[in-house]
């Protein structure tokens, strides 16, 4: 099963604003990823290429990063899960951004089954709260805060 799944947004700031927050991920200054909600984004050393980690039970390798532009990142867990994702600074004129994660890949075994019923869901919440994140620390505010889904919230309770 082929699964592409994008979830961006526009802010009021600079590319090179914008791609700083993505050089922080997994720093103890880390300003995107949503950890006090999620499980931490952590590596065996700082963010660069090579650099070997993940978030809960996902794992993965940092295989690019061009700072504060882009950082992709390729599966080697959960079992099933054949590709990457990737945060992407995007500028659309001066003094706007497009901040974009992608994810894309193959979900073979298992991952056909857990992709839709589990790890979807938790993965676009978590993308929200993260791109609620980016949005504060660019602007000083969310316009329209990501609220969880009652099945989000049972998920995360059944995982406890």
């Amino acid at each position: 099963m082929g699964v592409y799944n994008v979830h961006e947004r526009l802010l009021a700031a600079k590319r090179s604003e914008v791609g700083a927050l993505i050089d922080t991920l997994a720093s103890s200054d880390d300003k995107l990823w949503p950890h006090g909600s999620w499980p931490p984004m952590a590596f065996d050393r700082p963010l660069a290429a090579d650099a070997v980690g993940g978030h809960g039970p996902v794992r993965y390798t940092v295989t690019a990063h061009v700072p504060s532009q882009w950082v992709r990142f390729t599966f080697s867990g959960p079992r099933g899960f054949h590709g990457f994702h990737e945060y992407t600074a995007l500028a659309v004129d001066e003094e706007h951004t497009l901040l974009r994660h992608t994810l894309a890949m193959a979900a073979r075994g298992p991952a056909r089954l857990t992709w839709p019923l589990i790890f979807r869901p938790l993965h676009d919440a978590c993308l929200e709260d993260s791109l609620d994140r980016a949005e504060l620390a660019c602007s000083g505010a969310v316009t329209r805060p990501a609220h969880w889904s009652r099945y989000v919230r049972l998920l995360r309770v059944l995982m406890r």
